[in-house]
């Protein structure tokens, strides 16, 4: 399986590899992931900026009771609260990006090697090496699958 990471480093190189292996879709597949993922990261980087302003803001209401200020820090409780809600939103934004994306990468096929010749048919394959004797068959040979079949019954 194809990991993020080397979609979002080498895009190009995927989508070559994609279409010398005849991918339908292959641009729109790639053009996806990186949409989810950068909705993946937008939604970390404010669950973090959120998660650091509660504490920044937990922290001072300690300070303010201690002041006495009571409304203050119930205002900042109510707003800590508030957040917390909205980080929940945040969390499973991202935890559904992240989701799609690895579904998503399930369904894009691995790369050819960079050696592997563009074709469709067997006869575009190029042949490296041979060993072995091929065996001679008569012409009443049975192909595996059918031999196979014969077994099981």
């Amino acid at each position: 399986m194809l990991t993020l990471k080397v979609i979002t480093e080498n895009t190009d190189e995927v989508l070559r590899g994609l279409e010398k292996k005849h991918f339908k879709g292959a641009k729109e597949a790639i053009n996806k992931v990186l949409e989810l993922d950068k909705i993946r990261r937008n939604a970390q980087n404010s669950l973090d900026k959120n998660l650091a302003e509660v504490n920044q803001l937990s922290k001072s209401i300690g300070q303010l009771m201690k002041e006495g200020k009571k409304e203050e820090a119930e205002t900042a409780r109510a707003k800590v609260n508030e957040m917390k809600d909205g980080n929940k939103a945040l969390e499973l934004e991202m935890k559904n990006a992240e989701t799609d994306v690895q579904t998503l990468l399930c369904t894009i096929p691995n790369l050819p090697h960079h050696s592997v010749p563009e074709g469709k048919l067997a006869e575009d394959n190029i042949v490296e090496k041979t060993g072995g004797q091929n065996p001679n068959l008569g012409e009443d040979a049975l192909p595996h699958w059918e031999l196979c079949k014969n077994m099981i019954l």
